[in-house]
């Protein structure tokens, strides 16, 4: 026992006597001139002092021009990238819970189902044939190179670009899912994500972002292109309030009208509300997709390095001013929604709040790289009386909508793809508000028009609503045959007990 003290004296003394020299050291370095820096040999590693005094760095500015700055800070951005994807995929999770907080218990297995699978399908379409269509060579309306990645393999920035955008591109396809739960499809459900996946989303995105790798989309006012001969700017959307939440939305939108409304839901001159099974479901999910919009929007830089000490040039340094308006934006759109509905129905409503923090978020994507934070919280309160009284005006048309996804995304989709003209920092264009007009109505006439065919046609060949039997009992059984909450855990179907030891 002694031996075992001892030994614990003598390593205490060693660890002090050590931080006693390293601490001296650093004072004769602090009190003295410094040694001068030696040249390392040819291959050796160098310390950050060597680097920074090779490379004459004498102010953080001077970062600018190594490999650390604007011209190759690859691998940090890559990272960045990559961590921003791994936020916008955590997302997914987001959707699923508040799709199923705001839907019955006998249609939760559904809604989850539908929101793996659209991740899974999604990924997997926009690798084969979207990625290719959205950022390949262009031929002036849709890329025609990259599918399978292919030509660009070799290029180490493709994949961190490649996962960030299929991230958004199941994004789009989960929005479709709240606005026609419980009464699709299953099988016709996973026909059109993929459809939406594949086609209509990157075809959109090629016209607004395809120059974001290899691509020269008709909205990015190319030289000789239809809005440089018109003299207006390129469109702005830095993060996708119209490529990606518009886009889904005018989806949702086409979906609702081809299925029709829930059984029970609406009577000649009559509205009824059918309520969600777990708001607490649903404000985890919008805490998860709150979480998540930081690196949707924040990792639209595509980098950490670069742009210089402007905060609102958009890329590199901007990560944190966009973080600070997407988080001003969703706090002030969930204000004005609680305000709306305590002075509209007498009492605050969790439902709208929760729908408010996601209107703000957004209403602020298209526009939070080139805003102030107070005009931040201007789009977002003005997004979250939007949603409110979207609700209210779809449900007097009878447009079903069980979780709001065309209030939030398409309508403050446009209201936030508006608001990047109106609040832009660096003062309002008439000629930039007169393109975004032209974005937004672009953007619904390819989207709408072809979800809406695409929907028809499902309606007759694979059949795209369920029958009334089957939604009365909840699709968990009927496209399933499971149920998220069991009464019978321990019985046989017969109800009779079974033992422990037996086989289910």
């Amino acid at each position: 026992m002694r031996s075992c003290f001892a030994i614990q004296r003598l390593k205490l003394v060693c660890l002090l006597t050590l931080l006693l020299l390293t601490f001296t050291a650093l004072a004769a370095g602090a009190d003295g001139a410094p040694p001068p820096a030696a040249s390392a040999a040819p291959g050796a590693a160098m310390t950050w002092e060597q680097y920074r005094d090779a490379l004459g760095l004498t102010r953080p500015s001077d970062l600018e021009r190594t490999p650390l700055g604007s011209k190759g800070g690859y691998p940090v951005d890559q990272l960045w990238t990559v961590v921003a994807a791994i936020l916008v995929f955590w997302m997914q999770a987001g959707f699923a819970l508040i799709e199923a907080g705001f839907t019955r218990a006998k249609n939760t297995i559904n809604i989850l189902m539908k929101n793996l699978l659209d991740f899974v399908i999604g990924s997997l379409v926009f690798f084969l044939v979207g990625f290719g269509l959205m950022f390949g060579e262009t031929n002036g309306w849709f890329g025609t190179t990259g599918f399978l990645l292919s030509g660009y393999t070799e290029d180490t920035w493709s994949y961190p670009f490649l996962f960030f955008q299929t991230c958004f591109a199941a994004t789009a396809a989960t929005i479709v899912s709240g606005a026609m739960a419980e009464r699709t499809q299953f099988k016709s459900y996973l026909a059109y994500s993929a459809v939406i996946s594949a086609l209509i989303y990157p075809v959109f995105g090629s016209w607004a972002w395809g120059g974001l790798f290899h691509g020269a989309g008709w909205l990015e006012a190319p030289e000789g292109g239809l809005l440089a001969r018109f003299g207006l700017p390129a469109f702005i959307d830095f993060a996708g309030s119209t490529v990606v939440h518009s886009v889904g939305g005018w989806c949702a939108l086409a979906g609702a009208l081809a299925l029709g409304p829930r059984i029970g839901k609406y009577d000649p001159g009559s509205t009824y509300v059918i309520r969600g099974h777990s708001m607490p479901y649903a404000t985890l999910g919008v805490f998860i997709l709150w979480m998540g919009w930081f690196g949707f929007n924040a990792g639209s830089t595509a980098g950490v390095t670069g742009a210089g000490d402007d905060p609102f040039a958009g890329t590199g340094k901007a990560f944190g001013l966009i973080a600070v308006n997407t988080n001003l934006s969703a706090c002030a759109g969930a204000l004005t929604a609680t305000l709306s509905t305590w002075w509209t129905a007498g009492k605050p409503e969790i439902s709208m709040s929760l729908n408010g923090v996601l209107g703000g978020l957004v209403a602020i994507t298209a526009g939070c790289a080139s805003v102030s934070p107070v005009s931040a919280i201007v789009i977002g309160s003005i997004a979250g009386a939007l949603v409110v009284y979207a609700v209210q005006a779809f449900e007097r048309v009878m447009v079903d909508d069980p979780v709001g996804a065309i209030s939030v995304h398409a309508v403050c989709g446009v209201w936030g793809t508006l608001a990047a003209a109106l609040f832009a920092q660096r003062g309002f264009d008439g000629a930039q508000l007169l393109t975004q007009c032209i974005g937004i109505v672009s953007a619904f006439l390819w989207t709408f028009g072809t979800a809406f065919v695409l929907f028809r046609v499902l309606r007759a060949t694979l059949g795209l609503r369920v029958s009334e039997e089957d939604e009365l009992d909840g699709l968990d059984l009927s496209e399933h045959g499971g149920e998220a909450y069991p009464t019978d855990l321990g019985q046989l179907t017969g109800g009779e007990d079974r033992r422990a030891d037996e086989p289910v």
